[in-house]
């Protein structure tokens, strides 16, 4: 098993931080029954190093707690990044698949937090795809942005 080295530990609290500061600055965007989170294009970062797994999940957790989200939420919508984060490190050979998993898993687990947390009377099925479209959006379409810019700057990740 791999250790984390210095440089990895710095880069996971760096990308901990960036979510965090993402997620308050758009929180009007970030939070509710129709969202897109900006921080959520950071799921693309696995690609680049296993060190964004726990910076993800870490940076989540955080993010929601100063977003004044209610504990399930803080947990489960943590959880819901770090099982995205660690399906698309699994899935890096190829840099299409990689939003996939995080995508999925809060099109899973955030709807069951709006009805059973936040008390939102409205069908899952819906509200799955109102996540969806904000996921797709953010994980998908800024992430694979990022994810250009990232590739011109190989040094950033050595």
């Amino acid at each position: 098993m791999k250790t984390f080295s210095v440089e990895d530990i710095a880069r996971g609290g760096i990308i901990a931080a960036l979510y965090v500061v993402l997620t308050y600055i758009f929180a009007p965007i970030s939070f509710g029954l129709i969202q897109v989170r900006i921080a959520e294009m950071l799921t693309i970062l696995p690609l680049f190093t296993p060190a964004a797994v726990p910076g993800l999940f870490i940076g989540c957790f955080l993010g929601n707690i100063l977003g004044g989200a209610i504990v399930i939420d803080v947990v489960c919508g943590s959880i819901a990044t770090l099982i995205g984060a660690v399906g698309g490190y699994l899935l890096r050979r190829n840099r299409w698949l990689v939003p996939i998993p995080a995508i999925i898993a809060n099109m899973v687990i955030v709807p069951l937090v709006l009805r059973y947390g936040y008390g939102i009377d409205m069908p899952l099925l819906p509200m799955a795809l109102y996540v969806g479209i904000g996921e797709v959006l953010s994980c998908f379409v800024l992430g694979e942005l990022l994810a250009t810019l990232l590739y011109r700057y190989p040094k950033l990740f050595q």
